[in-house]
């Protein structure tokens, strides 16, 4: 490959990206709104589940639980009502996703040591934040029973009664369960794809629509300086975007990596490399702006954001679809960039996913070059 050619044709894409502010925005503004709109808007978190209570019994003991209720950071105490209907009535109309009644007599059947039960109702229409809730009100109803049993063995001169297995749960990598330390890790798989694969994508149908493919054919360019400089303007975006998304990370959501940035930077050339080889792989198959443009979201964008365990967790999905994301190159840099932040794991244990993206980087780029030697070039 001749550097000189290479130089020259990177000038070439360079100013018509200058000149070109639609493919700029595309470029540097997009990403950014994708880091906040990910970053503040996306949020798997439970939290201050909000929830209307029906006190029937109106005793002190009665009004101790709802107090701790309110008390848990898990739970926001929104209304109280003075019947059922009130509560169900708010639950119908979205203000309210947990009801808590507590029946008459409660506290006396406390005090009888009898059996005494308290309704808990739940909005099931998003069955991923009402199973969590569910957990979040039987774990504050366990430790609840736990304080009566041993205020009851106190009251009788007994010594307390130990559970046979203490369970000691501690979480490793990301303690405080915030979801924010993977999605804004994980944002920087998609902005590759937009920076990379579909602004290529657009780079040599473009030639073919303007009518210049058959000037570019007849000088003394081959296939490889010609891709490589086609894609030089768009490998410095990227990465560009990608320092940007780190600094904005830690600076703005406190998402501080725990692991080599050299490793990252290495990890994202890898991949970076992958989605520009995929998008002008694309660009020169189909010789269509409007079908690259298609294609690279049908084909990048979209399997990026959804079958790479970035949103939906691999292991819930059909078999089919488990298959699909061996595919997907932002499965394997998702999985280092984990790697990275979370976990503090360093190259002895991620050259796997390297390998599988230098490999994949190697077959693309093969591919390429084959499709434009069958153009002549």
């Amino acid at each position: 490959m001749n550097p000189v050619i290479i130089k020259a044709i990177a000038r070439k894409e360079f100013y018509h990206l200058v000149r070109d502010f639609r493919s700029l925005y595309l470029a540097f503004v997009i990403p950014l709104l994708l880091i906040l709109m990910f970053g503040y808007a996306l949020r798997m978190d439970v939290d201050s589940v909000k929830t209307v209570v029906v006190d029937y019994d109106k005793t002190g003991t009665s009004r101790d639980l709802v107090r701790k209720l309110d008390a848990s950071s898990y739970f926001q105490i929104i209304r109280y009502c003075n019947e059922s209907p009130s509560a169900i009535r708010y639950l119908d109309q979205g203000i309210a996703t947990m009801a808590v009644v507590i029946p008459p007599g409660w506290t006396e059947d406390l005090k009888r040591d009898r059996v005494s039960s308290i309704q808990v109702l739940l909005d099931g229409s998003d069955p991923n934040f009402a199973g969590i809730s569910r957990g979040y009100i039987t774990a504050f109803v366990e430790a609840y029973n736990r304080d009566c049993l041993i205020d009851f063995l106190n009251r009788k001169g007994m010594e307390s009664i130990k559970a046979p297995v203490d369970g000691r749960i501690r979480v490793w990598f990301n303690e405080d369960l915030d979801s924010k330390n993977f999605i804004v890790p994980g944002i920087i798989a998609i902005i590759i794809m937009i920076a990379g694969a579909m602004l290529t994508s657009l780079v040599i149908a473009r030639e073919y629509e303007n009518g210049t493919m058959e000037t570019i054919r007849s000088l003394p360019i081959g296939g490889g300086e010609f891709l490589v400089g086609k894609a030089i303007p768009y490998f410095l975006i990227a990465l560009t975007d990608v320092l940007v998304a780190v600094f904005m990370g830690q600076v703005l959501f406190g998402v501080v990596m725990k692991s080599s940035f050299s490793l990252l930077v290495l990890a994202a050339t890898i991949y970076i490399s992958v989605a520009l080889s995929l998008g002008l792989l694309i660009s020169i198959a189909t010789k269509s702006q409007l079908v690259a443009n298609l294609m690279a979201i049908l084909i990048t964008f979209l399997p990026s954001f959804l079958l790479s365990n970035f949103v939906y967790p691999v292991e819930n999905m059909p078999k089919i679809f488990q298959a699909l994301t061996y595919g997907i190159p932002a499965t394997y840099f998702i999985d280092i960039l984990n790697g990275l932040y979370l976990r503090g794991l360093g190259l002895a244990h991620l050259w796997p996913s390297y390998l599988i993206l230098v490999g994949m980087f190697a077959v693309l780029a093969k591919i390429g070059f084959a499709l434009l030697r069958r153009e002549g070039m």
